[in-house]
């Protein structure tokens, strides 16, 4: 198989490519060689503000689930995520990830008002949505308002597997259901899903790829599954550095337009990771915009890094790391390039 000429690969090619590491060098390559070809030597930020841990669903692997009774709670008011919009744009931010737990609290009128505001303020800046399954009327509101994209995991696109990992009142369908639905709205889709989550196959792998070729997403995120002490997955074993690389790669061959995030989890598992990640193909860096107060308390895993760094801190880290492994930081929007 042509590493370049992946996205027409068999299933039982890429089961070979995913489960051997012997192409790991020559897929690192070739991801980053697309990579540079789509996007230079770029790096893209974008400011996350976590502003409720607050969660109606149960998923299994889910630090912030909503049967964790030692979670701490909390929720940002507008103000609180204006100011943290404010301090990520003097530090050069041009697009903000207001990300949180499925929080009935925060009312379709509440988002539109935090949307437009930030939209209003700041108008050469995009305002992302990551805040879960919502209805098509809702996600129309919410773009009209202003908000660009948005970003709704699917996790694992096989429905056994997904049932294995959420209670019976969630479905992998309905999750599909509104990633189609936000395409149609006209926003920028992001998806992605967890490496080495529990019962996962490299078949689950290979379904998650078919799945997203019909999707064709603009941005996907993936990660590995970190286990979080208070859920029922605590003693499941978690992702590996190896195999999320690998992917990433592989994503990047197939979706040669993709913006990839280095993630935060990818740090956690490795100090390297989040460079590991970019010299894979990832191509995006998401630091954390959030009061240092709640950082903590937004833990969807154990043992999340950078919860104690200000904003300008965590800003300079990262550009020193990005700029230690070839690339650089760029202060701009970093919409998909198809």
């Amino acid at each position: 198989m042509v590493l370049y000429d992946i996205k027409n690969a068999t299933d039982e090619e890429l089961k070979a490519l995913i489960e051997n590491s012997a192409n790991d060098e020559l897929l690192f390559a070739a991801a980053d060689s697309v990579r540079r070809s789509h996007y230079g030597d770029e790096v893209y930020l974008r400011g996350l503000i976590e502003f409720t841990n607050y969660c109606k669903n149960d998923c299994y692997y889910c630090g912030i689930r909503r049967s964790n009774r030692q979670a701490v709670r909390y929720r940002l008011t507008k103000e609180e995520i204006l100011k943290c919009c404010r301090e990520g744009y003097a530090l050069g931010y041009r697009t903000f990830v207001l990300q949180g737990g499925e929080d009935p609290y925060y009312t379709d009128d509440m988002i539109c008002e935090i949307v437009s505001k930030i939209h209003s303020e700041y108008t050469d800046c995009a305002v992302t949505l990551s805040i879960g399954e919502k209805s098509k009327e809702s996600y129309r509101r919410y773009f009209d308002a202003g908000a660009e994209r948005y970003l709704l995991r699917h996790e694992t696109a096989n429905e056994a597997h997904y049932k294995k990992l959420h209670p019976n009142c969630m479905s992998g369908a309905a999750r599909k259901q509104c990633l189609y639905q936000l395409k149609e709205i006209g926003y920028q889709v992001g998806t992605g899903f967890m490496v080495g989550s529990p019962f996962q196959t490299t078949e689950d792998l290979i379904v998650d790829l078919r799945f997203m070729q019909e999707l064709m997403p603009d941005m996907i995120g993936i990660g590995p599954f970190i286990p979080h002490s208070q859920t029922p997955f605590s003693s499941f074993v978690g992702g590996t550095l190896e195999l999320t690389l690998r992917m990433i790669a592989i994503l990047r061959l197939m979706f040669p337009y993709a913006l990839i995030p280095a993630t935060t989890a990818l740090g956690t598992i490795d100090a390297l990771g989040r460079e590991k990640g970019l010299k894979a193909g990832a191509n995006v860096v998401m630091p954390n915009l959030s009061p240092v107060k709640v950082r903590k308390q937004y833990e969807l895993y154990d043992n999340k890094i950078c919860t104690g760094e200000e904003s300008a801190q965590c800003r300079g880290c990262l550009e020193r790391r990005v700029n230690s492994v070839g690339y650089r930081i760029v202060n701009s929007r970093g919409d998909v390039r198809r």
